[in-house]
């Protein structure tokens, strides 16, 4: 074998080579680099490990039960505990109910109408679910109307045979609307009482403060002399029409709650406002003792600490010493996983009804939950329309009023559903009132419920000035325009008549726009409407009667409404689908993976990681009131109507 010969090696330097020297800058830069290389390189292993931490978590969650929760069995309770303020739809972002929910903050809980009835609906039919013991004490109802929604599922579910308990340490009457559906009611015996006050509409009136102390002077234009909504900012007292059209409608509403009690709990309507108006004596001979008064008027069946009532549902149902109370139980959180869809909504290939919800204030723009923007709501409605598979949509509106511009920009768009042929049905809540009817008025059908509060057809605009109150502290405006009109509308400046005349010219195009368009839905003329409208507030049952309200029901009867003008057949040959802003997937992800129950645990557990998820959820900013929006949008127009209600039970 032939082989090249290799050259020997060479011999190694007496003098190794040192590496190049740098001057102090250099080095210190060269410092930086590597610094900012390992702070990279830690943040970025830092991340995925986090990352594959919460990965692998979500897979065992999913292994162990997935996002159900506790498990169901036969004869189980279920506790109908809802707390939070109760409402159309959420305000908050997906990802933070989703936290929310999994951390137990109740800080801005809310109810969705919707979910709650549901879940009353289903477990009226879930065999596995006994009876229900009702505990109302932490849920706030906003309305009549949206708490008698949820009163009829309760009775829904009486009739089904399932058995309802319910337990308080006190509530006021809203809640008692509720608690007074229950097969039987105990009150602790050291509780806080049960008071059935009344309706009432008090407000401050701030003229004499703002003009004779402050020097703030505000010029009021409307049409419809029962247009209140802007009286305190220029009365000492309400106005004799305001106290006359509130007093007619509350009592109205204030009779109805009042024969809903009677019903439910057995009693004379008349003899229980007797005892409302005598009840000093009535405490008073109870030695001013609440819970005794309450027993005593026969508005709860028995005074019961907790731990009784739930030694009565142990004995009823199942003991499980294990579980909270010892018998067996679900909540309502858990339950309501329980009967959400396996697969999304999108997926069911049934024909739609869509949904979309209108709460709150109607303001321009797009806007958060909580307010009706005039192009968010209007896109929905148009995803709606371009939807193939929606075949007709319900607005529910729950709206005192607002902006005119936002609210006809949405009253196209029922117009426009119309035309491509969808009908539209509205269902009103607590509240669809000025603007909030304006949204309404184009519907095929309007829905109410008799304590709906409606109406208050008006136009008003309010203009403050603060030339008196700057006078007062040696602030004085001055300058030159080029026209009579440049700077007119400044508040720092005296009104001028000229521009007090453009304003109400505006009003009162706004008013006969109004009347206009509701006498054209309403197929009426328009006397006929001026003579119900000019500002006045009607409940649902007295808006039926002079036409504002086609019908009485809640968003169920509107839905079916929908669906036969659709002609598409029985309720269970369609699917109702929400149509709200979409989810992104990150929140989906996360908000799932919270829900889990491993995640519930985890969060519930861990401060730290519900402050680092937190991190990734988009803050609302609580939105501004109606008029501090008008007067802090400086690049708005310079006249614009207010269609506002400021009116509520």
């Amino acid at each position: 074998m032939n082989s090249t010969p290799q050259p020997p090696p060479l011999p190694a330097s007496p003098h190794p080579v040192a590496p190049p020297q740098h001057g102090p800058i250099a080095s210190f830069f060269i410092w930086i680099w590597d610094a900012m290389n390992f702070t990279r390189r830690l943040i970025l292993n830092l991340l995925f490990f986090f990352l594959l931490f919460v990965f692998l978590l979500i897979i065992f969650a999913v292994a162990i039960g997935g996002g159900q929760g506790a498990t169901l069995a036969d004869r189980t309770t279920l506790i109908l505990a809802p707390e939070g303020k109760l409402v159309e739809q959420d305000s908050r972002d997906a990802l933070s109910r989703a936290l929310a929910g999994a951390s137990r903050d109740n800080s801005n809980a809310q109810v969705q109408v919707r979910d709650l009835v549901g879940a009353i609906d289903a477990a009226a039919k879930d065999k596995r679910i006994e009876r229900v013991l009702l505990d109302v004490d932490q849920l706030q109802p906003s309305g009549f109307a949206s708490t008698d929604e949820v009163a009829r599922a309760l009775q829904r579910l009486r009739k089904s045979g399932k058995q309802v308990v319910a337990f308080t340490q006190g509530m006021t009457q809203g809640q008692y609307l509720l608690a007074a559906q229950a097969d039987e009611l105990y009150l602790d015996p050291d509780g806080y009482g049960i008071l059935l006050e009344g309706l009432s509409g008090y407000r401050p009136y701030f003229r004499e403060g703002l003009q004779d102390k402050l020097g703030v002077d505000f010029q009021l234009f409307k049409v419809g002399e029962y247009k209140s909504a802007a009286e305190p900012y220029v009365r000492d007292s309400a106005s004799p029409e305001s106290k006359e059209a509130s007093l007619f409608w509350m009592s109205d509403v204030w009779n109805r709650y009042l024969g809903q009690i009677a019903a439910a709990r057995k009693l004379n309507a008349q003899q229980l406002a007797a005892s409302i108006d005598g009840m000093a004596v009535g405490i008073e001979a109870a030695q001013g003792d609440l819970n005794q008064y309450a027993l005593q008027q026969k508005l709860v069946d028995g005074l019961k600490t907790r731990e009784e009532v739930e030694a009565l549902m142990a004995e009823r149902g199942i003991a499980d010493d294990k579980a909270d109370g010892g018998f067996r139980q679900i909540t309502l959180g858990n339950y309501m996983r329980h009967i959400a869809p396996k697969l999304p909504i999108e997926a069911d290939t049934r024909p739609q009804v869509a949904v979309v919800v209108a709460e709150g204030e109607i303001v321009d723009g797009d806007q958060p939950r909580g307010v009706v923007g005039g192009e968010t709501v209007s896109a929905l409605l148009r995803d709606a329309r371009d939807d193939d598979n929606v075949k007709a949509v319900v607005l529910r509106v729950n709206s005192p009023g607002g902006g005119v511009y936002a609210s006809e920009q949405i009253r196209r768009e029922v117009e426009e559903l119309k035309k491509a042929g969808k009908p539209v049905v509205v269902s009103m809540g607590d509240v669809a009132a000025s603007g909030g009817y304006w949204i309404s008025m184009n519907a095929d059908r309007i829905y109410a419920e008799p304590n709906t509060i409606t109406g208050s057809i008006g136009i008003f605009g309010l203009i403050p000035n603060f030339t008196r109150a700057l006078d007062k502290i040696g602030v004085h405006s001055d300058g030159v325009g080029t026209t009579r009109w440049a700077g007119a509308f400044d508040p720092t400046r005296p009104l001028d008549p000229e521009v007090g005349r453009v304003i109400q010219s505006v009003i009162d195009k706004g008013y006969r726009d109004f009347t206009g368009k509701v006498a054209a839905a309403r197929k009426q003329p328009v006397a006929a409407i001026d003579a119900v409208a000019r500002g006045r507030v009607w409940s649902g049952s007295q808006a039926k009667e002079r036409g504002l309200v086609d019908a009485f029901g809640g968003v169920q009867d509107a839905v079916a409404d929908a669906a036969q003008r659709a002609k598409l057949g029985k309720a269970d040959s369609y699917v109702v689908r929400y149509v709200e802003e979409p989810v992104t997937p990150f929140e989906n992800w996360l908000g799932r993976f919270a829900q889990a129950r491993m995640g519930m645990a985890m969060l519930q557990e861990s401060a730290w990681l519900r402050g680092l998820l937190g991190m990734a959820s988009p803050e609302l900013a609580e939105p501004l009131r109606f008029l501090e929006a008008q007067a802090q949008d400086r690049n708005g127009p310079r006249v614009r109507a207010t269609a506002h209600c400021f009116c509520g039970p």
